[in-house]
């Protein structure tokens, strides 16, 4: 994906409640100025909630989260204070603030902010790596930056779990290198053809019903960010880039038997019929419909 959709700001599908209780529309100034919010718990392992938010005047007061808080500002730079100290975020820096260390927020600017949060859960970082958190929260990787901006594009779209989850392995690694800086991870792909091709065979069988990374993992008992550098590596191309295209592959076939798209997609393993499409434009060029008007002409 570019660098630059990674940038863009994208919201979810559901509102959350504003902290004072009401919901608030996109777009809606409140007295208290703007607060446009959207969140989620997708249904990626790790990921506790995904929250995007735009405020304007709002300031949060100091609290605690029980989870990993891992934000980017696209718009705007948020002022907070961790463990008595006072931190900022430009919009090319990440920010993970440790569970269970009091915090607050507030903007910078009277335009406010609109970032996007990611909350994790321990299973993607130790309690550890909390101390490290604490003395240095605000990194600046742009390499971190672009794959955290990927992540949230991903887990706005249902049906691509298998992509959120592959690019979350490899934040946490990246994230992990950081508070560790004495474990650097090796810099090249890590090659292990053999591993490759077992994970692709598990494709291959599962390409319609699918198959999650924790699954994959367990199954071919590798660390999941090694099966995904291992594949990628070996094949040039991301597990879930595989799968969606042997997915495509079939749904070619199936529109050229006059089967209907929305069909299609539940025959092939799609989430449903606006999944297909964009997958199916993105390979092919266009969409499953003029695909199969096309065989008629």
């Amino acid at each position: 994906m570019a660098a630059q959709e990674a940038r863009q700001a994208r919201q979810g599908p559901q509102a959350r409640q504003t902290p004072q209780g009401r919901q608030t529309p996109q777009g809606r100034q409140t007295p208290q100025g703007r607060r446009d919010v959207s969140a989620w718990h997708p249904a990626v392992p790790g990921v506790v909630e995904v929250f995007h938010a735009h405020f304007t005047e709002y300031a949060y007061p100091m609290h605690v989260h029980d989870a990993w808080t891992l934000l980017i500002v696209d718009d705007g730079a948020v002022r907070y204070d961790l463990d008595r100290h006072e931190h900022g975020t430009p919009h090319d820096t990440v920010s993970l603030l440790p569970p269970h260390v009091p915090h607050n927020g507030s903007p910078v600017t009277p335009d406010g902010f609109r970032k996007r949060v990611l909350y994790l859960d321990s299973s993607r970082l130790g309690d550890d790596l909390i101390g490290p958190a604490v003395d240095a929260p605000d990194l600046r990787d742009p390499l971190l930056r672009l794959r955290v901006g990927q992540l949230h594009t991903a887990l706005t779209r249902p049906g691509d779990e298998l992509e959120a989850a592959s690019r979350l392995t490899l934040v946490g690694e990246r994230l992990r290198t950081h508070l560790r800086p004495g474990q650097q991870a090796s810099r090249g792909p890590r090659r292990d053809p053999v591993l490759a091709r077992r994970l692709r065979e598990l494709l291959d069988e599962r390409v319609v019903e699918g198959l999650s990374l924790e699954e994959a993992a367990r199954l071919v008992q590798a660390h999941p960010a090694h099966l995904v550098r291992a594949f990628s590596s070996a094949y040039g191309i991301a597990p879930h880039q595989y799968l969606n295209a042997r997915r495509v592959d079939q749904a070619r076939r199936l529109l050229l038997a006059d089967r209907g798209p929305a069909d299609v997609a539940a025959l092939t393993g799609f989430h449903d019929q606006a999944h297909l499409t964009r997958h199916f434009k993105k390979l092919v060029g266009v969409t499953p419909g003029r695909y199969r008007n096309s065989s008629r002409m």
